[in-house]
Formats: C-alpha cells, structure tokens, sequence
C-alpha cells in the first residue's frame, strides 16, 4: 500500500539529565523503549536529535558569576568597560551581565535600537518616524530616550530591560550607564576597552571596533574559553549560547558533541541494524509576528552532527513543474510524469539558465539549520519533558 504520511517529528520523553549521567546510553534506551512499545519502527535515514540543554548539563558545564567576574577582570583589567549590543534576554544574558559587571568598575552598556539582534523589540518602530529620529546617526542617553518614548516595556514579558539591566550592574557594584546607538564605534567615545556582546556579526563588529582604533576588544565568545577557579567553558564560544541555571549560574553550549552523536548512531546501528542520523540541536528560526523575535540565541543551531546530515536539500520545486513542464496533465498521468522527473532529479538540477527555475522556491539552508527548527519547535522550551526527537521521513519525496 502507497504510504500517505510523509515527515513526522516526535518528542521523546526522557528522565532528567543530571551531570555526568550517561547521555549516550540514556538517548538509545529513550529511543528503544519507545520501539519496544510499538511507538514507531526504526529505518534508515530517520534522525535523532537531542537538545543542547541536557548536552551541556551532562557535560556539567557551568559556570558562577563570580567565576565569569573573574575571567572579566584578569582579561580586561577593571576600570570602564563598554559593553555593546547585548540581547534583551533574562535567561540568556541577564547572569552574564553580572558576572560582566562584578568584573568592571563602571559599564557603559550600548543598547541596539529599535530592537536586539534577534528582534525583541525595545520600542515600537513607528515612533521613530513620529519623533524623527534616524537610528543610523542618532545616539541616545537613557534620559533623552525616555523622554521621546517613555520606559520601555517587552511586548509579552512588561519587563523594562533597559531599567532591569541597570539595576543588575548596579546589584554587582559597578557604576552604570545606558547608551543607545546602532553604530558600534560609538562606544568608543566612552571607553576604548569594549566586550561586544552581539551573536551571528560579533566577527564583523569586532573588526570595526579594532579599525576605529580600540585598545581592547573581547565578544562573549572571548570569554570562559577554559576553565577559571573550576568552572565549566567553551573553547570555541566562550559564554555564547549560555543559559540561566540558578540566580548565580549559567549552563554554557555544550563542548565538543562528535563523539555523543557518532556514539548514539553506531549503537543504534548495532541494536536496529538501520544508519540512523544523529544531531544535538539548539536555537532554531521562527519569527513571532507579535513579538518579532526570531529567537537564534545560540551561535549556531547545531554543534555536532553525524555526517549524513551534511549539506543542503537536493529538491525540485513540484509546483513550478507541475505549473509548467505537466500543465498539460492531471490525475495519474500528472502524477506518472512527476514521478519520472523526481526519479532523474539529479540531472533536471544541473545548474544552468535553462532549468534554474526548477528548485527555485526551495529553501536555501543547510539541513541542520532547517532540522534544528523542526526539532526547537516540537519540543519547545517549557514541560514538554521531551529534550529527545525523533523524525521519521524528511528526507523522503514524493515517490518514495
């Protein structure tokens, strides 16, 4: 019989991780279990994708404040340090913030405005038209921005971030100021000692801040790269990625995954005799369209992967040929002929001027990318329990 369900995504419910449990073991038992009582059956190509949360936390990756206070000063040498770009996030840099300011004398904090890189929004885009002001050139203090627009507060959460994240370097003993402005080099009016906080263009900020002539330029990812007084760290993205623990702790990205995900795969190969797929997945894509964040708090999506999960979809667009090559059919002519085209994908997706149109509309991102999303989506952030997903035919199609 023709099977009709394509993709399916389960969350996998799994007991809590807690450091130095046995993730690898834990993942294949989860996945078993769910076998065993009949849930599904495992095939080749299906994937298993774990969150990057209980990576981290198996891992015991975590770090204090004070730990993070200490890495700050040894790097930066107290004083004043300009702190730009960060994300408006309690459970993302809210504990950083205080580890950062702990470790500094005074911080001048440089907001983004309208929004934080990954779209939470300080203040409704229309007023700046209404009170004319240019966010290219214009710099704001806290006192002339709340003049023009009053305190700001998040769409879904009434937190006032800018007064919050004040409050915070102040709780840690350092001198607290707020700027606004969308051109880094404007922090260098305050101080030439800047941590830029932002995720996916810290590269290119960092670049501009050390051309305009800045002593000193660290990111989050600069930071906690190894270990201070025992903490946890990250050597490829320092505190990025991080989450809230406990009021004085963070959990960082998780380390090195290659050997979690190619030690799951290879049990499953020897228990199920299938080449099942293996990610650890964080942050994926999705635009709110009220509150406008688009999430992607983690420096990348997917921080180890097997290798069949390497590259981008190799698809055609099966409206634009059934729009235009088959026109003409319908039914199970139109199907027959779709059929046969699928079957030679490969040599319609030659790229030349006469059939580019034919994958045209497919989605231009790198599988994990598009993988991480599914995964983040199904299963969310709250009590779901389900850190564990299982995807069943992704990288099936029309004919299979």
């Amino acid at each position: 019989m023709e099977r009709i369900v394509g993709t399916v995504a389960r969350g996998l419910r799994a007991p809590i991780i807690r450091e130095g449990d046995d993730l690898k073991k834990m993942a294949v038992d989860v996945v078993m279990s769910a076998v065993k009582a009949g849930e599904f059956e495992v095939r080749d190509r299906d994937i298993v994708a774990i969150t990057e949360s209980i990576v981290g936390r198996a891992q015991g990756n975590y770090a204090s404040k004070d730990q993070l206070a200490k890495d700050v000063r040894n790097k930066f040498g107290g004083g004043t340090i300009g702190v730009i770009f960060p994300i408006l996030s309690r459970n993302r840099f809210a504990i950083c913030l205080r580890g950062i300011a702990k470790g500094a004398d005074k911080v001048v904090l440089m907001l983004s405005y309208p929004s934080d890189e990954v779209g939470n929004h300080l203040l409704d885009i229309d007023l700046l038209d209404e009170k004319g002001i240019d966010t290219y050139k214009d710099v704001l203090t806290q006192a002339k921005f709340e003049e023009l627009f009053g305190k700001s507060r998040h769409t879904f959460t009434g937190v006032d971030y800018v007064n919050y994240y004040k409050g915070l370097i102040e709780e840690e003993g350092a001198e607290a100021e707020i700027i606004f402005s969308n051109n880094p080099r404007t922090i260098l009016d305050y101080s030439k000692k800047v941590l830029t906080c932002d995720i996916h263009t810290r590269v290119r900020t960092k670049r501009i801040l050390k051309n305009a002539g800045a002593e000193l330029v660290l990111g989050l990812d600069d930071l906690l790269t190894s270990s201070v007084d025992g903490s946890g760290y990250n050597e490829k993205y320092g505190i990025l990625g991080s989450n809230k623990a406990t009021e004085n702790t963070v959990k960082l990205f998780p380390n090195d995954c290659t050997p979690l995900v190619e030690g799951i795969q290879a049990e499953l190969k020897k228990l199920t005799g299938k080449n099942v797929e293996v990610m650890v997945y964080g942050d994926g894509a999705f635009k709110d369209p009220v509150g406008k964040i688009w999430e992607l708090a983690d420096p990348v999506v997917s921080p180890g992967y097997t290798s069949g999960l390497e590259g981008t979809p190799n698809e055609i667009k099966l409206k634009y040929i059934a729009d235009n090559d088959f026109a003409h059919l319908k039914g199970d002519e139109l199907k027959a002929a779709i059929s046969n085209y699928i079957a030679e994908k490969d040599k319609h997706l030659v790229d030349s001027k006469d059939n580019a149109m034919v994958a045209e509309g497919t989605t231009p991102r790198r599988l994990t990318d598009l993988i991480g999303s599914l995964c983040d989506l199904t299963s969310g952030s709250g009590d779901k329990g389900t850190p564990i997903i299982y995807i069943q035919g992704y990288f099936d199609n029309y004919i299979k």
